[in-house]
């Protein structure tokens, strides 16, 4: 498939709303203090961006509530959030959560005219009018295009359940990214056959502990369900498939995500060796400095057109995805924590300080790298997809 990997003007007047918002209600230094917190999240933040800005509904068609966005303006605003290391719900919400409902809806849209919206096309609109957050309970480090193994199973029965259509679930799921600020969670579960469902977090049976976090500006939670009610969106096939669209597309936004943290750590980097003297001379007109700057910005050229190339194909869904996903994670993952680690060395004593903010971007380039599979791993399944033996 041939690709225009420029942005579009709507995908850079997109970008720039996201970026002044940031500027104006999350500056970085403010997200220090943030993340001595418990509740690193901002709700004031994503409310803003959710409704006002109508990020919540950026993928979501028109007819019920969204923008009819692509993943193409998606990445877009993920690299603006990346860059500002945003402590919001975007990725696991806008992006993992509506993906799979998305795919639910479309398994369902045989529906009889008249009809109730099926329960998928029900949440999507609480999702678009930003009533609702949503987070999908797997492991932040699953990856496509193998499904995590549900730690969720159904259990028995209570009285009423079948007139209400309630299932009882119960299980743990470790490690679940954007899952505190949740109002809906949605459930990959075993059964016979295995399906997902909806439970609101808040539901008798759901508890949502927070994990200490490497990256608090994305805290990590433990989630069990002790016979919790939840309503069946997709079973079978659909359910699986649902679930898998959902990891690809999370693997191609946070690789876009990436690419925003690298671009800002090099921009911050250059800024302070420009202005940083030794011996009465900028520290970036030294040659060594010159050079590894000059990698790095070679580095995330390319990874730049790795991602764009897989957000492009996501979009269209072109058979190439697979391959653009595998190829983007494993590329933008690796140069976020270059760019991170770079950022943090050549900003000398400074860099390694709490004062300073580039520890945040380590921390989110570290977590995110290991988020809906490591490099490692997306290399493995990039040299399966393309038939390339390994070395003996």
């Amino acid at each position: 498939m041939t690709v225009d990997l420029l942005y579009t003007d709507d995908e850079r007047t997109l970008a720039d709303a996201v970026r002044s918002l940031l500027a104006d209600r999350a500056p970085v230094t403010g997200l220090i203090k943030r993340v001595e917190q418990p509740d690193t999240y901002d709700a004031g933040l994503w409310r803003t961006a959710a409704a006002e800005i109508g990020l919540a509904g950026l993928l979501i068609p028109e007819a019920l509530g969204g923008a009819g966005a692509s993943y193409r303006e998606a990445a877009a605003v993920a690299e603006e959030f990346g860059a500002g290391v945003a402590p919001v719900p975007y990725l696991g919400s806008a992006v993992v959560a509506t993906t799979a409902l998305l795919a639910a809806a479309r398994a369902s849209a045989g529906r009889a005219e008249g009809t109730a919206p099926s329960p998928a096309a029900a949440l999507l609109k609480r999702l678009a009018s930003g009533d609702a957050t949503a987070a999908l309970a797997v492991e932040f480090s699953a990856f496509p295009p193998a499904l995590p193994a549900a730690g969720v199973r159904v259990s028995g029965a209570r009285p009423g359940d079948d007139e209400d259509g309630v299932t009882r679930l119960r299980g743990t799921v470790r490690s679940v990214a954007d899952a505190l600020p949740a109002g809906v969670l949605l459930v990959p579960a075993d059964g016979v056959p295995g399906a997902l469902y909806a439970v609101e977090a808040d539901a008798p049976g759901v508890h949502v502990a927070p994990v200490v976090s490497l990256d608090m500006t994305r805290q990590l939670a433990d989630i069990t369900f002790d016979d919790a009610p939840g309503r069946r969106v997709a079973a079978g096939e659909a359910a699986d498939a649902a679930v898998a669209d959902a990891l690809t597309a999370g693997a191609v936004v946070l690789a876009a995500e990436q690419l925003g943290l690298a671009q800002r750590c090099l921009d911050m980097t250059v800024a302070y060796v420009k202005e940083r003297k030794q011996f009465a001379r900028p520290v970036g007109s030294f040659q060594a400095i010159k050079h590894r700057l000059a990698d790095l910005w070679t580095a995330i050229a390319q990874a730049r057109a790795a991602s764009r190339y897989a957000a492009a194909c996501l979009a269209a869904g072109d058979p190439d995805t697979a391959v653009a996903a595998a190829l983007a994670k494993s590329a933008c993952g690796d140069v976020a924590v270059l760019a991170a680690e770079e950022a943090v060395q050549l900003h000398g004593g400074i860099g390694f300080t709490w004062e300073h903010p580039a520890h945040l971007y380590l921390k989110r380039a570290k977590a995110a790298a290991v988020g809906f599979g490591t490099a490692g791993a997306h290399r493995e399944t990039l040299a399966a997809l393309v038939n390339l033996p390994a070395p003996a």
